[in-house]
């Protein structure tokens, strides 16, 4: 039977318990204070150390391209999801517009240094969650976990301002409120997670797992926590979709006309082979504390069961949850891009941080591997190759000087950025010959490929577009992939009838138009 003593105890620690989870976002003041005061400037070093080669080349990636030449035709009266498209939602979009409404749109580097800053405050909230659960080091060892192996994918996948980076904040603050039971936040985090790209709608799932289960513990209903979380998460979405003068164009784009885009068609062994081989390098990056978080699972699979889910606060169910659902969403579409991979990567570091701090593993070979690896990838990021960059450069200065600037674009292709490096508008919405014949990188097969199988509609509205006035250059840059214009016959026919070839660079080729 408790005796008084006990029962007082049991009583303190709740409280204690309860002000750690429900007090505020970051501790203030006090040693809290000093502590972060202490630690944020080291971790904004790291940031920016880490992410310097970003700053190498003019864009990175074809996103980066499709993001910024959306930018500059919205800030020419384009109309999102109407007379500018993507299969994107439009939080980024807006924040390339804005960037360059400030700084003009001839250079990304506004862009990259709100990545850093975005990387920065991922890693502070990561310390926050770790140190909460297991004390200052752990936060800090969280931290610096994360901006490490942050870089440890691609270059092109991690030094891109792309929609990972601006998701992983908004993605851990949900994780971070539905913690400390501030639901209504959490919800609207939530949101603008889903609003920067989809599957941050992922993080969704350990939100209501931790929901369910602190009822469960506390002995409270849920229902009205329930409609905290939905009311934030849907008021965001509501005011974007008010915002917009195309509400339904954001619907059917962001939701329900991508189908056959995430279809498991086309190469599927090559698709396995990405999804393998990111896999295994972020193991690699990560190897240092990815392999206390296996030897812990080995123990408790061969010595001890399982703790119950929730029945103290050093459980990491909430983490794992979190990371299925975040596996889950890096397997929608069947892409398995490498900067895919950065959704995996806060889960894995409060795993292997829990991992590290509960045992009797120190953190200085944990930290010493990981940032040998990021050295590693940090080096690679400045010796990546530029042979697709600087061919593409090459084609945009031939195109900028066949063309003037009232001229129009069609660059028959998937990699958009030849636009912006022009400096040239584009004569159709459709940036990528993907919308137009379901093509995709990540899927390089000749299934599901063909006009056939574009967007609903998406042919008329390009002949439209044509009609009012045919573009001065046409760029074909599809290679030997399965739209190349010998397959695809208007495309074809549109060369044949209105162009002459003008330039030729490796396997792209530029025609300009009969007068």
């Amino acid at each position: 039977m408790p005796t008084p003593t006990s029962l007082r105890l049991t009583g303190l620690a709740e409280r204690v318990r309860t002000r750690v989870l429900t007090g505020p976002l970051l501790p203030e003041g006090g040693q809290g204070g000093r502590y972060w005061t202490r630690l944020v400037p080291v971790l904004a070093l790291v940031a920016l150390l880490t992410h310097i080669p970003s700053f190498a080349r003019p864009v990175w990636s074809p996103d980066e391209g499709f993001l910024a030449t959306q930018a500059r035709m919205l800030a020419d009266g384009g109309v999102l999801y109407d007379t500018v498209v993507d299969r994107k939602p439009p939080l980024l979009p807006w924040l390339y517009q804005a960037c360059f409404a400030v700084f003009g749109s001839a250079s990304l580097w506004p862009l990259r240094t709100l990545a850093v800053v975005a990387h920065l405050v991922t890693a502070i909230l990561l310390a926050s969650i770790a140190r909460g659960r297991w004390g200052n080091r752990a936060g800090a060892g969280a931290g610096l976990l994360y901006l490490l192996v942050s870089i440890g994918l691609s270059p092109e996948d991690t030094q891109a301002a792309t929609f990972e980076v601006f998701m992983l904040p908004a993605m851990v603050a949900a994780f971070r409120y539905a913690e400390r039971r501030r639901w209504l936040a959490a919800g609207i985090a939530v949101a603008l997670c889903s609003l920067t790209k989809q599957t941050g709608g992922a993080v969704l799932l350990p939100v209501l797992w931790m929901l369910v289960q602190d009822a469960r513990r506390r002995g409270v209903r849920w229902p009205p926590a329930l409609f905290k979380i939905g009311f934030g998460f849907t008021l965001p979405i509501a005011l974007v979709a008010v915002i917009l003068t195309k509400p339904k164009g954001f619907l059917f784009w962001v939701v329900t006309g991508s189908g056959d885009y995430a279809s498991f068609g086309g190469a599927w062994l090559q698709m396995l082979g990405r999804a393998f081989g990111n896999s295994a390098i972020l193991a690699a990056a990560g190897l240092g504390f990815l392999l206390p978080v296996g030897r812990r699972l080995w123990l408790k699979h061969r010595h001890r069961p399982l703790p119950v889910a929730g029945e103290e606060h050093g459980s990491t169910a909430d983490l794992w949850v979190w990371l299925l659902s975040s596996v889950v969403a890096v397997s929608m579409g069947f892409h398995f891009f490498g900067h895919y991979y950065l959704q995996l990567i806060p889960p894995l570091v409060l795993l292997g941080t829990g991992a590290v701090a509960t045992s009797a593993i120190r953190w200085q070979p944990v930290l010493a591997y990981t940032a040998v690896a990021a050295t590693v990838f940090w080096g690679l990021a400045l010796a990546w190759p530029g042979e697709q960059m600087n061919r593409n450069t090459e084609v945009a200065t031939a195109v900028a000087a066949q063309t003037t600037p009232k001229d129009t674009v069609l660059v028959w292709g998937m990699h958009p950025e030849l636009y912006w490096l022009a400096d040239r508008k584009p004569a159709t919405r459709y940036l990528t010959a993907g919308f137009l014949t379901n093509y995709s990188g990540g899927k390089d097969g000749n299934q599901n490929v063909g006009e056939q199988f574009s967007v609903s509609n998406a042919w008329q509205t390009f002949d439209r577009e044509l009609a009012n006035g045919l573009p001065e250059v046409v760029v074909d840059d599809s290679g030997i992939a399965p739209y190349q214009p010998v397959m695809v016959p208007r495309i074809e026919n549109l060369l044949d009838t209105h162009y002459e070839m003008v330039g030729v660079f490796a396997d792209t080729v530029i025609y300009r138009l009969k007068h």
